[in-house]
């Protein structure tokens, strides 16, 4: 039971009391007044008191501010990591798949491209779904299900030899399992960091470069040992036994609010809430071309063999976990997220013009290298900023949802419009070049409109 003495605002009642109003929720957050786009910092106490109070007139327990450490919350973030390993780190690794099934399957570049883009898609789109069901308190079933249809889908790849067999079990089958695991994950583990939360959704998403090595690596090493349906089991057993783990011990920290839309519209009233979600649109409609084509690109242009064509992929996703971890480490004791964002976004678009200029392996690996680094932290910094534009911690779900079904129309078409650009320039890379560096600085641009109308332009930590 809840001391009154303690808090002198909740009304005392044996039965389960009724949610906040709208009004009163919209003022409850990270230390931030709701209304005011600058974001003053109000006082600190004050807000971890309000929120305490809240928490406490709908679950019954006074939770508190964030724990911001300690061994549960540092738990999920190793959790998470193994979550992003099998959804981030499986898509990553995509190019070892691009160019064995053009080659298999006799399929365009395009067409094969179409499966990788739509795991992406479905893993941005259904966080939209997913992100409510998590604030809803149905974090477990969701993680579950979505569990379960990925290492269902692994395995069902493995029995398939046709394009439209591939599309359903390792598109729309695996996009949906990881979708179901993705956001709710991201949305989690923010509500158990505030001063914190860059550097644990940062840990959290290098999972995507762990798994961007183990699973290419697997892929060489099996592939031409035993073939392709028992490599693609060897995977679906190291998802198996990740992910049994994750679904066991997460543990959803917040009381769930049972009340509220799925969509909230009024959040793209919030000018920087709305340019952060086009210039994220932007980038991520160029920023995964690379990562599909690169392989291609070392085989048809530089006449590499298809093993040093997943060396280069995994060199990619190798040194994104560097980049994953050091500018959210920078952005929690520095900068603040945004500010570090702007400068990734734009390096990645400048490396991304230079590959037009690359024409050797050793140009190729430098490429690699540097590409890999940047959008590393464009991957990472961008739910660290999203979940800062979240002012209300039980609405953080459902705002990452919105946001990432913005961002999965990009990552849906950027990919095909690239292998369309490839084969409209009779096997040459330029115009998907140019396309991937265009996009991504007006994402640049985008996301810089975005902190102009948040702070100003001034020197200011956000």
């Amino acid at each position: 039971m809840v001391n009154e003495k303690d808090h002198p605002n909740v009304e005392r009642n044996d039965s389960f009391p009724p949610s906040p109003s709208s009004d009163e929720e919209s003022n409850i957050g990270d230390g931030y007044t709701h209304n005011d786009l600058t974001q003053v910092p109000t006082n600190s106490s004050a807000v971890a008191r309000t929120l305490s109070a809240v928490r406490t007139r709908e679950s019954g327990k006074d939770l508190g501010p964030p724990p911001d450490g300690g061994f549960q919350a540092w738990l999920q973030v190793a959790l998470g990591h193994m979550i992003i390993f099998n959804t981030w780190g499986y898509i990553n690794s995509f190019g070892v798949f691009q160019t064995y099934y053009t080659t298999s399957l006799g399929r365009s570049p395009s067409d094969i491209s179409w499966v990788g883009s739509i795991q992406i898609f479905l893993l941005f789109f259904i966080g939209t779904f997913s992100g409510r069901a998590t604030d809803a308190g149905y974090f477990r079933f969701t993680l579950t299900v979505g569990a379960t249809l990925e290492v269902f889908c692994i395995f069902m790849t493995s029995l398939c030899t046709e394009y439209w067999q591939l599309f359903l079990a390792q598109g729309l089958g695996q996009g949906i399992g990881c979708g179901l695991m993705f956001c709710p994950t991201l949305a989690l583990i923010s509500t158990y960091f505030d001063k914190r939360r860059g550097i644990a959704i940062g840990l959290t998403a290098s999972g995507s470069a762990t798994g961007g090595l183990v699973f290419p690596a697997v892929v060489l090493r099996l592939l031409p040992q035993i073939g392709y349906g028992w490599t693609m089991r060897v995977l679906g057993f190291i998802t198996l036994v990740t992910l049994l783990p994750c679904v066991l011990l997460f543990k959803q920290r917040l009381p769930p609010r049972t009340s509220g839309p799925l969509v909230e519209w009024a959040a793209f009233k919030e000018l920087p809430y709305l340019l952060f979600a086009v210039g994220m649109f932007l980038n991520f409609w160029g920023l995964y071309v690379a990562f599909f084509y690169i392989g291609s690109f070392s085989s048809d242009i530089i006449g590499a063999s298809d093993t040093t064509s997943i060396y280069l992929l995994m060199v990619m996703n190798g040194v994104g976990l560097v980049g994953r971890l050091i500018p959210n480490f920078m952005a929690d004791q520095f900068t603040g997220p945004l500010n570090l964002l702007i400068p990734f976004s734009c390096s990645t678009a400048l490396v991304a013009y230079c590959w037009a200029a690359v024409n050797n392996m050793n140009g190729l690996w430098a490429f690699a290298a540097f590409y890999g680094l940047s959008a590393a932290g464009i991957q990472s910094l961008f739910p660290a900023t999203l979940s800062t534009l979240t002012t209300d911690l039980k609405k953080t779900g459902v705002r990452m949802g919105m946001v990432l079904s913005v961002v999965a129309v990009a990552a849906l078409i950027g990919s095909p419009i690239a292998g369309a650009l490839v084969s409209s320039d009779d096997g040459e890379y330029l115009y998907a070049q140019m396309f991937m560096g265009s996009a991504i600085i007006a994402g640049t641009v985008t996301l810089i409109g975005a902190r102009v109308c948040k702070v100003g332009t001034g020197i200011t930590r956000v």
